[in-house]
């Protein structure tokens, strides 16, 4: 008989990036923003329409699941250590403007200048928040069109159509910078992450100034690897 999961040891020499329910809420978001493009394209798309069909469901999926993705963000703040990375997330220490003008000037991405997440993926995680409550608040006003005047649900559909657009290219571009690197997946995927692979691409991890009470540096406070 195996053990029960929980009971299994860690794998040698990995260190723990993400806890069960900073994978949760990754996976619950990644669901519904994928639910939403495709609903969309559905909608925008005459050729994929025709073959979808069912033109009022895809509509009512659409809307639920745009009004659904805040949902996974609220409730992970019950991890302590989700709110611990959303506040890494929402700050841009002195090494991240580094690494953002060697991206920019060089165009190449510096992995000397990362902390637990590199600058990019600190403005990915900006601009994702920040596109999901414009497009459920745009999504509100054209759901409930009575609700408005014709001048705000004009302006809701031109922000809405266009946001869109960049949200799908944006997705694309960083499907693509996760499909380059098999490990950070597999930190995704099972919250942990080779020791090698933190040191060579987040090397100030352990420097970088935890957030107060998070504690879940690669080595801890006590310096061992967890």
């Amino acid at each position: 008989m195996t053990r029960p999961r929980r009971d299994r040891p860690a794998p040698a020499g990995t260190v723990r990036r993400f806890t069960r329910a900073e994978t949760w809420v990754h996976r619950t978001l990644n669901t519904l923003m994928a639910v939403c493009v495709f609903t969309a394209a559905c909608l925008y798309f005459p050729p994929l329409a025709e073959i979808v069909g069912r033109r009022r469901l895809v509509v009512t999926v659409h809307e639920w699941s745009g009004v659904l993705l805040p949902v996974p963000l609220v409730l992970g703040l019950a991890s302590r250590a989700y709110r611990a990375d959303t506040r890494r997330l929402g700050r841009f220490f002195p090494h991240d403007w580094t690494w953002l003008r060697t991206a920019v000037r060089e165009r190449r991405r510096d992995a000397r200048h990362a902390g637990k997440f590199n600058a990019g993926q600190k403005l990915y995680a900006a601009f994702a928040v920040g596109a999901v409550l414009i497009m459920i608040g745009t999504g509100l006003i054209m759901w409930f069109p009575r609700l408005s005047p014709l001048l705000w649900r004009t302006g809701a559909t031109f922000v809405h159509d266009w946001l869109a657009l960049l949200v799908a290219a944006v997705i694309t571009g960083h499907v693509w910078f996760a499909a380059s690197d098999p490990e950070a997946r597999r930190g995704l995927r099972t919250g942990r992450v080779p020791g090698w692979w933190a040191r060579r691409e987040h090397p100030l991890w352990r420097a970088e100034p935890p957030a107060p009470g998070a504690g879940d540096t690669p080595d801890g406070p006590g310096g061992q690897a967890r």
